[in-house]
Formats: structure tokens, sequence, C-alpha cells
């Protein structure tokens, strides 16, 4: 099991909860995992003050690693009522199609030219967007240019052992991250001309 929480800032939450970092095993030495920490006891290296087995490993042997994800797209959310209003609002999807608008996005960034000629106007439309643009999925690009999303929608979420994709979960997650930068664009651009 995978679990990730995103935060604007993950040093805030590390320095306030005891944790142990993960740990990578490559060839023959353990480094510190880039974000995976355990939240309770876990074996540990007390002079690295990392886990003292691969987080593979530990997994197998049942626990449970988080990854806490520093997600910049949230340092202008405020709290979470606001984040809440973001999500909740529908956003300018024309936005999304112009480059300087999608080029300070999350996942989307240098993807402009896709995003208008498809024009996804919703969260899942989004989501399979963000899906097909990883390895495994790309194949299905020229399917959803030339029929649609419905075209692909029995596809895009299948599990491939060929390449790198997006899970669902994934996918409706980063999309709302993506909402919620969009709407965090626009309450800019009003503040500035109001």
């Amino acid at each position: 099991m995978d679990i990730d929480i995103d935060f604007a800032d993950r040093k805030k939450i590390l320095d306030v909860i005891k944790h142990i970092p993960a740990a990578i095993k490559e060839k023959h030495t353990f480094k510190k995992h880039n974000t995976g920490v355990y939240c309770h006891s876990i074996p540990y290296n007390p002079l690295t003050d990392t886990a003292s087995i691969d987080y593979k490993e530990a997994e197998d042997r049942g626990y449970f690693k988080i990854d806490f994800l520093n997600v910049n797209a949230y340092k202008d959310v405020r709290n979470e009522e606001h984040l809440i209003y973001l999500l909740n609002t529908e956003p300018l999807w024309d936005l999304l199609y112009e480059k300087e608008v999608c080029d300070q996005l999350f996942h989307v960034n240098g993807y402009h030219n896709l995003l208008a000629e498809l024009k996804p106007n919703s969260i899942i439309q989004l989501a399979m967007v963000l899906a097909m643009i990883r390895p495994g999925k790309k194949h299905l690009i020229p399917i959803c240019k030339n029929q649609g999303f419905d075209a692909i929608e029995n596809e895009i979420w299948t599990k491939t052992d060929q390449a790198y994709f997006f899970k669902h979960a994934h996918g409706i997650a980063y999309a709302s991250v993506i909402i919620v930068q969009l709407n965090l664009i626009c309450e800019k651009i009003s503040h500035e001309y109001s």
C-alpha cells in the first residue's frame, strides 16, 4: 500500500511529529528515502537515524511507510476552508490551454499544446491526460485525439507491466491539485484587477 500526503512545506510537519525516515538499499549501503517516513517503531540505525531495513522489505514485514511530499502548489492556500473552496470552484478551463498558465501548473507544464487539442473540462478528463503523458499510456494519445475521452476510459487505468503509468487515484489527486492551482491563478488575477 502506498500513502502520499502533500504539504506546502513537509519540514513543518516533520518538525512536530515523531518519525523515522525510511531507507533505500542501493548495492550494499542504505540511503535515506527522499519522502518516506514511519510514524511508528521500526528497527533503525542510530548512526544515520534512518530505518535499518529497506522500505520494500519493511513493507513485506508489515511496517507502514507514508510519503510526506512537498507540493509547492499549496503555498498560497490559506487554510482548509480555502482549499475546499478552491477544489469546489469550477475552474476557467480555457486557462489550462494557455501556455503562460499551463507552464505554471503541476505535472502538465510543457503540455499546453496537448491540453489545447484535447480540451479536458472535468477532473476525470484532466486525470486521463495526466495518465496519458506517462510512458505506459502514451499510446492512447492518438486514440483520444481522434475519438475522445470515452474511447480510452476502459484502458487508461488498467495496469501495465511495460512502463510507468498512473493509477486512477493518483490521476484524480494530481488533477485536483491542478484545479486548485488554476483557481489560485484566477484569484490572483481578480485581485490584481480589483
